[in-house]
C-alpha cells in the first residue's frame, strides 16, 4: 500500500500529533537536540528517535541507530522482539540509508529518524479487515526541507497515463523504487515545517488469537525479484510504456542489472574453472539452490589446458549449494549422470535450456519429509549448453527445490546468463592458448642453462618487461671448444614477438657460427651481412610493391605491415679462454656492435671501460668489425648490460646519467658474481617506483681468485 499526502493541511498535522505523541512531528516532547536520542515514555521504549546533521556522516550514524534499536528491542524482550531477525536488521538499515542519503544531498537539512515497534496491525489491516494482523517496525524520516520539490518531479511531471507504478517512480529516487520493491507499506507525508518518508516492515510472528496462518505462498519471479541485489534495484532501468502486454515477466526490472554486473565478473577471469565457479556463485542462490558446470576441457583450465579436442567426455569443473554441507552429495550424484547432447541437436546448436531430470538423490528423505543424508527432495532442474563462437564448451545445469518448472521469464534470464558464461569460458581457453605458446617460445628462444667456465663465476639477470612472456633481450653462455667459452648479451630494436623471432635467429646463428671456429669479429661480419639482407629484402618488397601500384599494374608482392619490417640488432659478443696455468683469470676478446659498452670492475674498486662502440647489425650490408683482448685478472668483474639497464628512466632523468652504471658497479665491490648481479638488479628497480617499461638483462663474469 502507498499513501501520499501532498498537501500540507492542519488536519494531518494535528492526526500526526495525536497518533504519535512524543515523537518528531511535534508531540508534547518537541524536537532532540542534534544528535540525541529520544523514546516514548515506559519501561519499555518501543519507539526511538534521533535528530542527525546534514552532513555524510548522517547516514553511517542512521544505520547504527537501527542496529541499536533491534538490540535494546531484543534485550527488554518487547512483545514480537523475538520476530526481529538478521535479515529484517538488514533490510532496514538498507532502506533508512537510502532514504538518509537521499534527504542530506536533495534537502540539506537536519534529519530526523524514528523507529517504532509496533505491536499493532499495520496500516493496510485497518484498511482491509481481512488482512494478516502482523505487528512490524515503523519507520519514518524527516527533513525540514518540505516546499523543496524531489528530485524526479524537477525533471518533469509524469507522463499521462502513466499509472500508479509510473508516478511512484516519478515522485523520488532510487530511495522511494528500493522501498517499493521490499516494504510492506509506504508513504509520504507532507506538513508545514517538514516532509517525512515511512515505511513499515512486517515482524513475522506468532500472534496470539490469530489462529493457524498459513504462510504466504510467494511467487518464484517475485520471490527472485526480492532476492537480487539491492544494487540491482538501484541501477537506473529505463522507462517502461505505461501498457504491458498480459503476463509480461517481472524479473525485468533487475535483470539488465544482474546481467551486466555478471559480464563484468566473468570477463575479469582467465581460467576456465575459475569461470565455472563464479557462474555457479551468481547462480546460487539468486536463482537456483544449486548449480554445476560442466566444460568440456578435461584437464583443469590451468596455464596451457582447455584446449582438449571437441568430443572428449565433459569433467565436472564446479559444484555448488546453498547448503554447504550438501555439496559433496550433489557431486556424487551428478558425476554418475553428466549431461549429453539432446538427440538431434547440433553440437553448435543455439543455446536454449531445456528441462533435465532431477538427479537421483545419494541418501534421500525419510517418510515425513526428515532429511537422511541427501541434498533436496526434488524439485525442477534446467540444463543450458554453453556455446560460444559455433563450438560447444559445456553445460549449465541447475535446479531449485519444490517447484514443477522455472517460470520462462527465469529461463530467458539463464539463456542469457549461459551466453555469457559460455564467452567467459571461451575466453579463458583461447588466454590458455596463449600463455602456453609463449611460455614453449620463451623456454626456446632462452637457453636451457648456463655453460661453467672453469675459474670464472657467473650470474645472469633477464626480466623482459610486464606484461610480456618473451622479449627482444637475450643472453647466452656456452662452450665452443678448443677450450673456449662464448657469452652473448643483445637487444633487437623493439618488443614483443616481432622482437623475440629475430631472437630465435641470432642466439642459433651465434652457437652455429662459435663452434665452427669463427673469431669474435668474424662472427659479427656473418651476423651483419645475414640481417642487412634480410633488411634489404624488405626495402626492395616495399619499393616494388610501390612501384607496380603507380604503374598501374598489380603489386608483385605484399607489402609488409610496420610490425614486420626487418629489425636491427645491438650485439655485446665476445669469448673467454681461461689461463690454463691454474693461477686464475681469463682472456677476454669481445667487440660490442651497437650495445652499451661493457665495464670492468677491478680489484681496487676503479671501473673501466674495455670495448669501443660499433654500428648496429644489420644497417649496413659491407660493415666490418674488429675485437679487442684483454686480460681478466683474479678478482676482477666484467659486466655486461642491455639498454634496459642504461636507460631506465625516473622522471627525465636515465639511470646511466653521470655514469650511473659505474657507480652502481662500484658500490658492489667485493661481492660474488650472484651477490653482485642482484646488487644491480635492485639498483635498477628502486631508481624508479614504477615498473621498467623494457626488457632488462645483465651477464656478470667474475675471475675466480684475488685478494682475500
Amino acid at each position: 500500500m502507498r499513501t501520499t499526502t501532498s498537501s500540507p493541511r492542519d488536519d494531518d498535522v494535528m492526526a500526526t500529533r495525536t497518533t504519535r505523541p512524543g515523537g518528531m512531528r511535534g508531540g508534547a516532547r518537541g524536537p532532540a537536540a542534534a544528535g540525541s536520542v529520544t523514546g516514548s515514555a515506559g519501561p519499555a521504549v518501543r519507539a526511538r528517535s534521533v535528530r542527525l546533521p546534514g552532513d555524510p556522516q548522517a547516514a553511517s550514524a542512521a544505520r547504527q541507530f537501527v542496529r541499536d534499536s533491534f538490540a535494546e528491542w531484543t534485550a527488554q524482550r518487547l512483545p514480537c522482539a523475538e520476530g526481529l531477525t538478521g535479515r529484517l536488521a538488514d533490510e532496514t538499515v538498507l532502506l533508512v540509508s537510502e532514504l538518509v542519503t537521499n534527504a542530506v544531498v536533495h534537502a540539506g537539512t537536519t534529519v530526523e529518524l524514528r523507529c517504532r515497534l509496533d505491536p499493532a496491525p499495520g496500516r493496510e489491516a485497518e484498511a482491509d479487515p481481512g488482512a494478516a494482523a502482523l505487528p512490524g517496525v515503523v519507520v519514518e524520516v524527516s527533513d525540514r526541507h518540505p516546499t523543496r520539490p524531489i528530485r524526479a518531479r524537477e525533471q518533469g511531471a509524469p507522463a499521462e497515463g502513466a499509472g500508479a507504478e509510473g508516478a511512484a517512480a516519478e515522485s523520488g529516487g532510487h530511495g522511494l523504487r528500493l522501498i517499493s520493491a521490499v516494504a510492506e507499506s509506504w508513504g509520504i507525508t507532507y506538513h508545514r515545517t517538514m516532509k517525512t518518508v515511512w515505511f513499515r516492515l512486517p515482524v513475522d510472528v506468532d500472534v496470539p488469537g490469530a489462529g493457524e496462518r498459513p504462510e504466504p505462498e510467494i511467487p518464484y519471479d517475485d520471490q527472485l525479484q526480492r532476492e537480487l541485489r539491492a544494487a540491482e534495484l538501484l541501477a537506473p532501468a529505463a522507462r517502461r510504456p505505461a501498457r504491458r502486454e498480459p503476463g509480461a515477466g517481472r524479473v525485468d526490472n533487475g535483470a539488465l542489472s544482474f546481467l551486466a554486473e555478471a559480464s563484468d565478473l566473468l570477463s575479469g577471469q582467465l581460467d576456465a574453472d575459475q569461470v565455472a565457479a563464479l557462474a555457479a556463485q551468481l547462480i546460487v542462490p539468486r536463482l537456483a539452490d544449486w548449480c554445476a558446470v560442466w566444460l568440456h576441457d578435461g584437464d583443469g583450465g590451468a596455464p596451457g589446458r582447455g584446449i582438449a579436442a571437441s568430443g572428449e567426455e565433459q569433467r565436472l569443473a564446479g559444484v555448488w549449494h546453498a547448503s554447504e554441507s550438501r555439496t559433496d552429495a550433489l557431486r556424487a550424484a551428478l558425476e554418475k549422470q553428466p549431461p549429453e547432447v539432446p538427440a538431434g541437436a547440433s553440437p553448435g546448436s543455439a543455446p536454449a535450456a531445456v528441462r533435465w531430470p532431477w538427479p537421483d538423490e545419494p541418501g534421500g528423505y525419510e517418510p515425513g519429509g526428515h532429511e537422511s543424508g541427501g541434498y533436496e527432495p526434488g524439485g525442477a532442474a534446467l540444463a543450458c549448453p554453453l556455446v560460444a563462437g559455433g563450438r560447444r564448451l559445456g553445460t549449465l545445469l541447475l535446479g531449485r527445490g519444490g517447484l514443477l518448472g522455472f517460470p520462462d521469464d527465469v529461463v530467458g534470464l539463464l539463456e542469457d546468463l549461459g551466453r555469457r558464461v559460455a564467452r567467459a569460458v571461451a575466453t579463458a581457453r583461447a588466454y590458455s592458448r596463449q600463455e602456453r605458446i609463449s611460455q614453449v617460445l620463451q623456454r626456446r628462444l632462452l637457453p636451457r642453462g648456463r655453460a661453467q667456465v672453469p675459474g670464472v663465476e657467473s650470474a645472469v639477470v633477464y626480466e623482459p618487461r610486464e606484461g610480456a612472456w618473451a622479449g627482444g633481450d637475450f643472453w647466452d653462455l656456452f662452450e665452443a671448444g678448443d677450450g673456449r667459452w662464448c657469452f652473448a648479451l643483445g637487444d633487437v630494436c623493439g618488443s614483443g614477438p616481432e622482437a623475440a623471432a629475430v631472437t630465435g635467429l641470432a642466439r642459433p646463428v651465434l652457437r652455429l657460427l662459435a663452434r665452427d671456429g669463427f673469431g669474435v669479429a668474424d662472427v659479427l661480419d656473418r651476423l651483419n651481412k645475414t640481417m642487412a639482407r634480410e633488411a634489404a629484402d624488405s626495402v626492395a618488397a616495399v619499393a616494388a610493391a610501390v612501384a607496380a601500384a603507380g604503374a598501374g599494374a598489380e603489386a608483385p608482392v605484399e607489402i609488409r605491415e610496420e610490425g614486420e619490417q626487418a629489425r636491427f640488432l645491438s650485439l655485446l659478443y665476445g669469448e673467454i679462454v681461461p689461463h690454463p696455468s691454474g693461477s686464475g683469470g681469463a682472456r677476454c676478446t669481445l667487440a660490442s656492435a651497437g650495445h652499451p659498452l661493457p665495464l670492468v670492475l677491478g680489484t681496487d674498486g676503479t671501473v673501466r671501460v674495455v670495448a669501443a662502440p660499433q654500428m648496429l647489425l644489420g644497417v649496413v650490408q659491407d660493415a666490418t668489425y674488429v675485437s679487442e683482448s684483454f686480460d681478466l685478472c683474479p678478482g676482477e668483474t666484467l659486466l655486461c648490460v642491455t639498454d634496459g639497464v642504461t636507460e631506465r628512466r625516473s622522471g627525465r632523468r636515465l639511470f646511466d646519467d653521470e655514469d650511473g652504471l659505474a657507480t652502481a658497479l662500484a658500490a658492489g665491490a667485493g661481492l660474488d658474481a650472484t651477490a653482485l648481479a642482484d646488487h644491480l638488479r635492485n639498483t635498477v628497480h628502486a631508481f624508479d617506483p614504477t615498473p621498467p617499461d623494457d626488457d632488462l638483462a645483465l651477464l656478470v663474469l667474475k675471475a675466480a681468485g684475488g685478494p682475500a
